[in-house]
C-alpha cells in the first residue's frame, strides 16, 4: 500500500505525538506510531507505479499552493478496533485540492481505497488505531477530553508514505508551493 500524505508542521506534530505518546503511556496503544511522522492522509492506492506516482505529485505541488486546514473535537471510527482522531473539517479548499488530487491519481491507478472516494472521505488526524478494543477507546476518550483540538495547520508538502517491515516511512516529499495565485484545477491533467 502508498499513502498519499500531508505532513504536518513541526508545532502541530509535536502536539499530536504528545498525544499519541500519552495514549501510549496510560493505554499501551501503540500500532499508530507505525506510521512515524503525524498527518492527513489524502488517498491509499493499492496499486500502481511509485514512479509515476512520485512524477504525478511532484507535478502537483509545484501547482498547488499551502493551504490550510482547522480540526475540532475527537472522533471514532467504530468497530472491534475503533479508529480515535481528530476531525479535519470538509472546507471548500480541503474538498477542492482533495478531488483534484482524487482525479489525477485516478489516471494512474485504478485501485484507490474507496473509504477515500471524494463522497465518503473523512479527513482526519489518527491519534489510536489497530490495537484497540471499544473499552479502551471509551477510557482513552475519557483521558483526552479537557484538550482543545480546535487547531489551524498549514500544509505545506505532499508525502508518499510506503511500507518498510512494519513501519510507513517517507518515499518522496514534494513542497506544495507559496503563492496562492496558483491554479489547482490544473492538478488533473498530470499524466
Amino acid at each position: 500500500m502508498v499513502a498519499i500524505v500531508s505532513l504536518l508542521d513541526a508545532e502541530h506534530s509535536d502536539r499530536m505525538n504528545n498525544l499519541i505518546y500519552g495514549l501510549e503511556r496510560e493505554f499501551g496503544l501503540k500500532e499508530v506510531q507505525k506510521t512515524p511522522y503525524p498527518h492527513i492522509t489524502w488517498l491509499t492506492v493499492n496499486d500502481g507505479s511509485l514512479h509515476n506516482l512520485q512524477k504525478t505529485l511532484g507535478h502537483a505541488a509545484g501547482i498547488c499552493c499551502r493551504f490550510r486546514i482547522n480540526t475540532t473535537g475527537l472522533g471514532i471510527f467504530p468497530g472491534d478496533k475503533p479508529v480515535l482522531y481528530i476531525p479535519v473539517l470538509r472546507t471548500a479548499n480541503v474538498n477542492h485540492f482533495h478531488n483534484q488530487l482524487y482525479k489525477a491519481v485516478c489516471l494512474l491507478s485504478n485501485e484507490i481505497n474507496p473509504y477515500y472516494h471524494p463522497e465518503v472521505w473523512m479527513p482526519h488526524l489518527s491519534l489510536a488505531l489497530g490495537d484497540t478494543t471499544p473499552e479502551m477507546v471509551a477510557e482513552a476518550m475519557v483521558y483526552l477530553n479537557h484538550k482543545n483540538y480546535q487547531w489551524k495547520v498549514e500544509l505545506d508538502n505532499l508525502t508518499l508514505l510506503t511500507k518498510n517491515g512494519d513501519l510507513f516511512l517517507k518515499n518522496g516529499v514534494f513542497p506544495l508551493v507559496e503563492v496562492e495565485t496558483k491554479d489547482v484545477t490544473k492538478l488533473s491533467t498530470t499524466k
